[in-house]
């Protein structure tokens, strides 16, 4: 069977969620199927996800930027413009390295969530080319264009790419994404976990008072002044935690291993989030049916409809960037216990639904 070659971009964790469920997935329906694997996302995250699969290859590899982050609420956008500025300096040769690589390995069908550079490469090669996204890069950055015009330059590059790819698999929580002149609606796509709570205590190096609430601080990063973490001690009527690379050293939250047990089980073991709106949190908050306290993102074309999306699927409240920085959790952990139930409804098979299509398109 030809291979598959599937890039997902670093810029957050919740693009390699997804795609996980999508290539566990597609793993259950064609295990035969050989699939490449291009990221730079961390060896430890895509082990935790994808333990099993043992149709896949990975290589290193960063085809485009996203939003570099200070930390998992703030972005650094100056940053992210020299980043960007030094990648598509290198873009004809980049395009060319991929062109060579898809037919070195006789390569069917080239997937993307969500860089240009790849699908660029498969358009060169006639080769077939899906993206799959809630959002696309074009249309973050041109909210910044608005006032910064070295922005255009980038948003011109990546819609020029995205308006020729054959099939858009629009997750659910987007924009229209017009520049995709084909395009698929795609349900939700997340897995629900397995409660662990006994596993985690007893891994834990710490005493974890079971009957307590536990609340998940779920970021990549989080700069918490020692005042902020002497503020989270002070609500012991509850127990916190972080997943790890994140950690507060000789603070009340708990850091878990990720490699111990998987997130997905973490945030089902735990009765509340706290969290950006992002995704893949998002995402998996509803199929586990968690609570979740969500706060700022900045400037993120994103956020309304993951905020939209929250509110119509989730029990919420809006923590503000302040009293999150501030370690002030009282007044939104005591206002989620009576939020209102969430009414709305969304289809869950959207993992399958995409796994087909590659299948589909891979076979072509």
């Amino acid at each position: 069977m030809k291979p598959i070659a599937y890039y997902i971009t670093a810029h957050g964790y919740g693009h390699g969620t997804r795609s996980g469920d999508v290539l566990r997935a597609l793993h259950r329906l064609a295990p035969k199927q050989p699939v490449i694997v291009t990221t730079d996302l961390p060896n430890s995250f895509l082990d935790s996800r994808l333990e099993g699969c043992d149709n896949l290859t990975f290589r290193r590899g960063a085809f485009d930027v996203g939003l570099v982050q200070k930390d998992s609420i703030q972005s650094d956008l100056f940053q992210t413009l020299e980043k960007l500025e030094a990648l598509y300096a290198r873009e004809e040769e980049l395009i060319v390295q991929e062109q060579n690589f898809l037919r070195e390995n006789n390569v069917a069908l080239v997937v993307a969530d969500i860089p240009a550079i790849p699908l660029a490469a498969a358009q060169r090669s006639n080769i077939a080319n899906i993206a799959i996204g809630n959002f696309s890069w074009d249309w973050i950055y041109a909210d910044y264009a608005k006032t910064d015009l070295h922005w255009e330059f980038f948003v011109e590059k990546f819609r020029a790419v995205y308006e020729e790819t054959d099939l858009l698999l629009r997750l659910p929580f987007a924009p229209p994404m017009e520049q995709f002149p084909n395009q698929k609606e795609i349900p939700l796509l997340a897995s629900p976990g397995i409660p662990q709570r006994k596993k985690i205590i007893d891994i834990s190096q710490s005493d974890i008072c079971l009957e307590k609430p536990w609340v998940l601080l779920s970021f990549t990063s989080l700069d918490l002044s020692f005042q902020a973490l002497e503020n989270i001690r002070a609500h012991d009527d509850y127990e916190f935690f972080c997943v790890q690379p994140m950690e507060f050293p000789c603070s009340c939250i708990h850091s878990i291993d990720r490699h111990q047990v998987c997130f997905a089980d973490i945030l089902a073991s735990c009765d509340i989030i706290i969290s950006k709106p992002g995704f893949g949190l998002v995402s998996e908050c509803i199929v586990n049916n968690k609570p979740l306290i969500y706060s700022d993102r900045g400037n993120f074309a994103e956020y309304p409809y993951l905020v939209e999306g929250i509110e119509k699927h989730l029990k919420n409240v809006h923590l503000p960037s302040e009293q999150l920085y501030a370690g002030d959790f009282f007044q939104a952990l005591e206002k989620i216990k009576t939020a209102a139930e969430p009414t709305g409804f969304i289809r869950r098979s959207g993992a399958e639904m995409i796994a087909e299509e590659l299948i589909r398109f891979g076979g072509s």
